[in-house]
């Protein structure tokens, strides 16, 4: 009996064996260089790439260096980058912050009793969100020891096709050579260099997700998303803030969603400032600053008083300290982005990048996730697949979240001709509205297909509770080629938002109310 347990125990490891194999290894090619690859940046899309390299064998270091804010506000980032340190991490955290504003709001009309009156620490909430920003901090650093990946604390520069300059917060240098190199620095917020205070008494993002103390009554100039998500959560958490808008909001996105999401933000409590322009910024002798715009409708000339002002007018590339000029790394001179081929390949051989830094590239940290991963992959030799950056799913955590995949309305149209797309849309209003008397007028569905043949869709686009966690599972629809036939056919899960975006069936083209009385 012990025999044929014995037996059976080594032909079913034979079996095992040959049905199962690891995934080939490539075994470090450095050679004549210190490294198969170095990486410069330490922000999602590098720590990606870096990890996923050494996952094949490859012998791999992650440059990691981040300068002080202007304001001195931040002095060093963990590892992370943007993303973890001063974007969608402590981002989102804000956002749940002020959201929880509104829901005990509306608890009170659910029966809750809550005792008056009710108000919101900025310094408690800022704890909690460092806290946890320092612990993917530390977190990064474990994964990167754990893939054998050395991390150096480094500010890193071009010297030529396969070297690198690291130089120390004190100064020191030190050479690594590489057989490939991946850029991934980023980017930073830009201040406006033609207005008088901006620098000296204004803040960015940068310093917002840091700052210790409550911003207090705060101005945000800009209207990007960055723009609209901060002044978003200001507001939830009971603050006096007000958007000073130069053209239009969420440019880029479509804009009749765009104007859903500032509506909403209006009614919200949210102050608009538009079609106007800083002029200059004065800090008084209180300590408060004095700001002066001008209205480009009326010409008339406007002052207010703030504590904090927040540029959130974009952003730039992290290039200029990288040594790329004296290599012939090609930029596009408008933007300062590195001009990529579709495998992230520079024009200086065995040079790559990918993330924000990338020209025409989405700034959005899952695709340079993905991007960096497919990256390792091929310089290892272990794939020849690239990185498909159509369709790529996004949300704006404003109050009112809109989330999106594919065209916009308008560009749809561009490309395709007003006449050759259909429109599927409804106002709907969310279950949990209801009870709280929440105005649902801003909720709001929209498919953007082709009109005719199997009806593709271009785009799809929703505003409403948990816009990314909708958008999320329609976005693999994308990939496999959704038709409008495929949507209508979907059972929805009932009652929900999600379930509203499979019902739609009332077209632009039609005239017909779109508003969803029922069932």
């Amino acid at each position: 009996m012990a025999a044929l347990c014995r037996a059976s125990f080594f032909l079913s490891f034979f079996f095992w064996g040959v049905c199962y194999s690891p995934p080939p290894l490539c075994i470090s090619r450095a050679g004549k260089y210190d490294y198969d690859l170095v990486v410069i940046g330490g922000g999602s899309g590098g720590l990606a790439c870096s990890k996923e390299a050494a996952q094949f064998g490859q012998k791999v270091a992650v440059l990691d260096y981040v300068d002080p804010t202007v304001k001195g506000k931040i002095k060093i980032w963990g590892l992370g980058g943007t993303c973890v340190n001063v974007g969608c991490i402590p981002k989102k955290l804000i956002h749940q912050a002020a959201l929880f504003g509104t829901a005990l709001k509306d608890a009170k009309k659910y029966g809750w009793q809550i005792s008056e009156p009710v108000c919101h620490d900025w310094a408690t909430m800022m704890e909690g969100v460092q806290n946890h920003v320092r612990s993917l901090n530390w977190g990064h650093r474990v994964q990167l020891q754990d893939k054998k990946v050395k991390y150096l604390n480094f500010k890193g520069s071009l010297v030529d096709e396969h070297t690198v300059k690291g130089l120390t917060k004190a100064g020191k240098e030190t050479i690594l050579t590489a057989k490939n190199i991946v850029i991934v620095t980023g980017g930073r917020p830009k201040y406006p260099t033609n207005i008088p205070g901006a620098v000296e008494h204004g803040i960015t993002s940068d310093d917002m997700f840091w700052l210790k103390k409550s911003p207090g009554k705060t101005l945000v100039v800009g209207a990007s998303y960055v723009a609209l998500e901060c002044a978003g959560f200001l507001t939830g958490i009971g603050l006096d803030t007000t958007v000073m808008v130069r053209s239009i909001a969420l440019r880029g996105f479509d804009q009749q969603m765009a104007g859903l999401v500032t509506d909403y933000m209006e009614t919200y409590g949210t102050k608009f400032a538009w079609k106007c322009v800083p002029k200059r910024v004065d800090k008084l002798s209180s300590g408060a600053l004095q700001v002066t715009w001008t209205d480009t409708q009326t010409g008339g000339e406007h002052q207010d008083t703030y504590d904090s002002v927040l540029w959130a007018v974009g952003r730039a590339p992290e290039t200029k300290a990288l040594g790329l000029d004296k290599l012939g790394v090609k930029l596009n001179q408008e933007t300062g982005k590195i001009v990529l081929a579709t495998d992230e390949s520079t024009s200086v051989p065995n040079i790559y990048a990918l993330g924000d830094i990338g020209e025409g590239r989405p700034e959005l940290t899952p695709t340079a996730i993905k991007a960096g991963k497919l990256l390792a992959r091929r310089l290892a030799g272990q794939s020849a697949e690239l990185m498909n950056y159509d369709n790529v799913p996004t949300t704006v955590f404003t109050p009112l979240e809109y989330g999106c995949v594919g065209l916009s309305e308008e560009e749809a149209e561009k490309r395709h001709g007003k006449d050759n797309i259909e429109v599927y849309h409804a106002f709907y209003k969310p279950l949990e509205f209801t009870v709280a008397e929440r105005d649902a007028s801003q909720c709001y569905i929209k498919v953007v297909c082709k009109r005719f043949g199997d009806q593709t869709i271009l785009g799809l686009h929703f505003t409403g509770p948990n816009a990314g966690e909708v958008m999320q599972g329609f976005a693999m629809g994308f990939q496999c080629g959704a038709t409008y036939s495929h949507l209508s056919q979907t059972v929805g899960i009932h009652p929900t938002c999600a379930e509203e975006v499979v019902k739609v069936n009332i077209t632009k083209h039609s005239g017909l109310d779109a508003t969803v009385t029922g069932c």
